[in-house]
């Protein structure tokens, strides 16, 4: 069995408020979103097996709607600093301490670094032409190798790219 990483770019997040780009919350549009958006990976059946997210306001708080929507027992979110800020060499190595019986990882966290693990991992020519390839509460399929720790350029199959704007457009 071949393995999956899905990427979840954290819901849209307030940026009036005069905090820390750390402790920025999901704006109420925002926790609408993510919680659209895991709902239908509920309805896909797209269930994590393990599920990493950067520790910020809005990226933990994308992790714990999606985690309660998808409701898997026994699954906890780890937070991971490596996942805020850290660049593409701390993210890959994320998905190396990964375990090895994980099917699927769902990785929460930000751009740029989610787009540049997504264009590393599955190649700029082989993404589609946006101008915002991860916006807000976007969800990315990856098919992957075997091993989590082995991840080189070009290494991945792009499955699917779901914009939660879509999934409403689909709705009405």
């Amino acid at each position: 069995m071949s393995k999956e990483l899905c990427l979840l770019r954290h819901g849209k997040s307030d940026r009036d408020l005069a905090v820390d780009d750390f402790d920025r919350p999901l704006k109420k549009r925002g926790k609408a979103a993510v919680q659209h958006m895991s709902e239908w990976m509920l309805q896909q059946h797209l269930l994590p097996d393990y599920i990493v997210s950067s520790p910020a306001k809005r990226a933990i708080s994308t992790a714990d709607i999606a985690h309660k929507a998808l409701g898997v027992e026994g699954l906890d979110v780890k937070q991971d600093s490596r996942m805020y800020q850290s660049g593409l060499e701390a993210i890959k190595a994320v998905l190396a301490d990964c375990p090895i019986d994980a099917a699927r990882v769902l990785l929460v966290g930000h751009n740029p670094d989610l787009e540049d693990l997504l264009i590393y991992l599955v190649g700029a020519s082989r993404l589609p032409e946006t101008n915002k390839l991860l916006p807000t509460s976007a969800l990315v399929r990856l098919k992957m190798p075997e091993d989590w720790s082995i991840l080189e350029a070009g290494c991945a199959q792009l499955l699917s790219i779901t914009y939660e704007k879509t999934l409403l457009d689909e709705e009405s």
